[in-house]
C-alpha cells in the first residue's frame, strides 16, 4: 500500500510538471502569433495592403514542413516537424546546373550549325525548349518554395520577422500536441491507480455490525 501511495505521488508531481510546461508553451505560442501578425501589419503599412495579401500567393505551393506522429511505448503520441529546406536547396542547385548545361549546349549548336539547313536548327531549338519545359514542370521554381519570394525580391525586415515567428509557431504547435498527449496518458494512469486503490481499501475495510 505504501508503494502505491509513492507511485501516486510521483504521478501527481509528473502531472503538475506537464501542466506547467503546457502553460508555458501556450503562452509563448500566443506571444509569437501576436508578434507575427504585428510584423505583417507593419509590412502592409510600408508596402501597401495590395502588396501583402493573398493576391501574391503562388499558383503552385509546396509544403516546407511535414509533421510526423509516432506512437511511443508509454501510449503517448509524439509529434515532430521535419523541414524540407535542405532538400529544396539541393534541388535548386541541381536545377540551376542543369539549366546552365542546356543553355551552353544550345549556344554550341548555334555556333557549329550556322551553315546547316534551317530545319535542323528549328528541330534542335524545339528539343531544347521541350527539355526546359520538362525541367520546370518536374520541380517547382524557388519562388514557389520560399513564401517571401511571392512578395518581391527585396522584402522588408518586418515580413522576414513574421516568417521566423510563424516557423517557430509550427514547432511549438507540435510540442504542445505532444505534451497534451502525455498529459492525457498520465491522467489515465492516475485514474487507474486511484480506482485500484479504492477497490483494495474497500475490500480490506472492516465491516461494522450492529449488536
Amino acid at each position: 500500500m505504501r508503494d502505491q501511495h509513492i507511485c501516486l505521488d510521483e504521478q501527481l508531481l509528473l502531472f503538475m510538471d506537464q501542466l506547467e510546461a503546457l502553460e508555458e508553451k501556450r503562452h509563448k505560442l500566443n506571444s509569437l502569433i501576436e508578434e507575427g501578425w504585428f510584423s505583417i501589419a507593419k509590412a502592409r503599412y510600408s508596402m501597401g495592403n495590395k502588396q501583402v495579401s493573398s493576391l501574391q500567393y503562388a499558383s503552385e505551393m509546396e509544403p516546407l514542413v511535414h509533421v510526423e506522429d509516432s506512437l511511443m511505448e508509454s501510449g503517448t503520441v509524439e509529434f515532430k516537424c521535419n523541414r524540407a529546406e535542405n532538400k529544396t536547396d539541393e534541388l535548386t542547385k541541381n536545377n540551376l546546373i542543369e539549366d546552365i548545361g542546356v543553355k551552353e549546349g544550345g549556344l554550341r549548336r548555334r555556333i557549329n550549325t550556322k551553315q546547316k539547313e534551317n530545319k535542323e536548327e528549328d528541330a534542335s531549338e524545339q528539343q531544347e525548349t521541350d527539355h526546359q519545359g520538362k525541367t520546370k514542370t518536374e520541380s517547382p521554381t524557388p519562388e514557389n518554395r520560399d513564401p517571401l519570394k511571392w512578395f518581391g525580391i527585396l522584402v522588408p525586415q518586418n515580413l522576414k520577422q513574421a516568417q521566423v515567428a510563424f516557423r517557430e509557431v509550427i514547432t511549438l504547435s507540435a510540442e504542445i500536441a505532444s505534451i497534451q498527449s502525455a498529459i492525457l496518458a498520465t491522467r489515465k494512469e492516475m485514474q487507474a491507480q486511484m480506482k485500484e486503490k479504492q477497490e483494495k481499501t474497500g475490500k480490506t475495510k472492516p465491516e461494522i455490525t450492529k449488536e
